[in-house]
């Protein structure tokens, strides 16, 4: 079980990544395009909101069943960079990526008519997508 959702979480990512690039290119085009924020632009968030939401939900699951996660938590592994990435850096930097995207979906939504969704989706998942990019475990990458 432990190995296939490891897979699984790690190919997900691919997809995180996908969906939340296409829901911020989508907000900084229409904001530079100085156009109103419509119902498809709402569900073109949903690309970056529902891919990462089941990653964070995977993610969870994993922590606690993955001998590198909530088990391996100690002093001693904090003092390891590889160690404190999968215990804490990783967890705490994706929770507040899915918290800044769930706020910029959400304050989005209510914007249909005007421009503001696409400022708050652009800013925020922008920021999430900052956070996440930093701290994906590179090393443990699909295909390295």
């Amino acid at each position: 079980m432990y190995t296939g959702l490891l897979h699984l979480h790690s190919y997900m990512t691919y997809l995180v990544l996908l969906g939340v690039l296409i829901s911020f290119g989508a907000a900084l085009a229409g904001l530079f395009g100085n156009r109103p924020f419509t119902d498809k632009d709402r569900k073109l968030g949903l690309l970056g909101l529902i891919p990462t939401h089941l990653q964070w939900v995977f993610g969870v699951i994993l922590y606690f069943v993955s001998p590198r996660g909530l088990s391996n938590f100690s002093g001693e592994a904090m003092g390891d960079s590889v160690s404190r990435l999968y215990i804490l850096e990783h967890p705490l930097t994706m929770i507040i990526a899915v918290v800044l995207i769930t706020i910029g979906y959400s304050r989005a939504k209510r914007q249909i008519g005007t421009g503001k969704g696409f400022k708050s989706i652009a800013i925020l998942y922008g920021i999430a997508l900052a956070l996440i990019l930093s701290r994906i475990p590179w090393m443990a990458w699909p295909g390295n």
